[in-house]
């Protein structure tokens, strides 16, 4: 297996969801959000919903593109197959109060599929509700502020895929 392309940023879990999908793709999908309340994360083809635990603290979001996609570390907290098309080669991962956290340049348009991975999700989780159940005072924003800024953990979600076929084509008079 050879690694073709990889894209790493840090996300924002806003409403504990971070969203990846093609650039053209930029209507969410309420079925495949509620999915991934369940799977942590999941689809409708043209998004990726990653579901984290707790709304505030960043996570790492990667995207590797492989000649094969490998099958997720024995390590790995939980995994799920996943597919999506990207009709424009561009990814975008999306905080849903910020706005994109940035975006991948596929090596070509098409359908990928894979799995997607996560680590430190329940430590993170389990962070977040600590540090939010301190005693209150005067430096408490400061507190949080410090503590999200530097946690113990990184809560990460890797989404390993490959190329399997060109896009659906695009019916013009749907437009």
């Amino acid at each position: 297996m050879a690694l073709l392309a990889e894209y790493r940023c840090k996300a924002t879990p806003a409403r504990r969801v971070v969203e990846v999908y093609d650039a053209d793709a930029y209507l969410s999908e309420d079925d495949a959000m509620a999915a991934a309340r369940t799977q942590v994360v999941a689809g409708n083809g043209y998004h990726l919903y990653l579901l984290s635990l707790q709304p505030d603290i960043d996570v790492d979001v990667a995207i590797r593109v492989w000649d094969m996609a490998p099958d997720p570390p024995a390590e790995a907290e939980g995994h799920v197959p996943v597919s999506i098309e990207s009709e424009t080669g561009v990814l975008v991962v999306n905080q849903l109060e910020y706005g994109p956290a940035g975006e991948m340049t596929l090596p070509r348009p098409g359908v990928y599929e894979g799995h997607a991975w996560w680590e430190n999700r329940q430590a993170m989780a389990d962070y977040y509700a600590t540090t939010l159940s301190l005693p209150a005072a005067d430096t408490f924003e400061g507190h949080l502020t410090q503590a999200w800024d530097n946690p113990p953990v990184t809560e990460r979600y890797v989404l390993d895929l490959a190329y399997i076929r060109e896009p659906e084509p695009v019916d013009d008079e749907d437009q």
